[in-house]
């Protein structure tokens, strides 16, 4: 009786660890240590960093600005030239106002080239200070947990009914993984600021040679 009791009540102990045990085993990084090699998802990273979405939000605040202001003044012009249909082709009214629309079309091409531009600069110093900080915190996680190789994968879900994604299902490098996905783990030592600064990153130190 004693014996039977006893089983009992360690099957039932055994029972109420064993969702803690299969929770721990079962998360997407569980086996990433066991194995020594993980897989990241960059793409979703990036769509999910704070950091990187604050950035982001702030350069398009700033380019809807410029673009309003680029706005007024592409105005301005078709106002000149409305202006311009009231006067006869070779009067000197006309003449005037031709010049000063060439001029201010000019400018106008001038100044949206500059902004474009710099925005384009500025976006992609942003990508690429984000990848950096994304390579650092892959490292990092990487040498805190024994992991030896980090492969790169889309964890998206393939729509049989688009051609560009089944090809990137056809194409992936990754075919299977099991339980190596360090993708949340990565993504909160990002957004907890938990990783060490880019500046102390090999990346970061190799990202660009110095030609000679």
């Amino acid at each position: 009786m004693k014996t039977l009791l006893l089983s009992t009540i360690v099957s039932v102990f055994l029972l109420s660890l064993a969702p803690q045990a299969v929770a721990q085993q079962a998360g997407p990084s569980a086996n990433a240590t066991r194995y020594g090699i993980a897989v990241v998802d960059v793409s979703y990273i990036f769509k999910q960093y704070k950091q990187f979405s604050g950035a982001m939000d702030g350069l398009k605040k700033e380019m809807e600005a410029a673009e309003g202001k680029l706005k007024s003044e592409r105005d301005a012009v078709q106002g000149k030239e409305e202006m311009r249909k009231q006067y006869n082709v070779g009067s000197p009214e006309f003449k005037q106002l031709d010049e000063e629309i060439a001029r201010l079309k000019a400018e106008f091409n001038l100044s949206a080239g500059r902004i474009r531009k710099d925005f384009l600069e500025r976006e992609s110093k942003v990508y690429y200070q984000t990848y950096l900080q994304v390579s650092n915190a892959v490292q990092h996680y990487a040498q805190q947990h024994n992991i030896g190789l980090v492969l790169r994968f889309n964890g998206d879900q393939i729509d049989p009914n688009r051609r560009e994604d089944v090809l990137r299902a056809i194409n992936k490098p990754v075919v299977s993984q099991n339980n190596i996905d360090i993708t949340p783990d990565v993504l909160a030592l990002l957004n907890r600021g938990g990783a060490a600064p880019t500046g102390n990153s090999p990346v970061a130190s190799k990202a660009k040679p110095t030609r000679r």
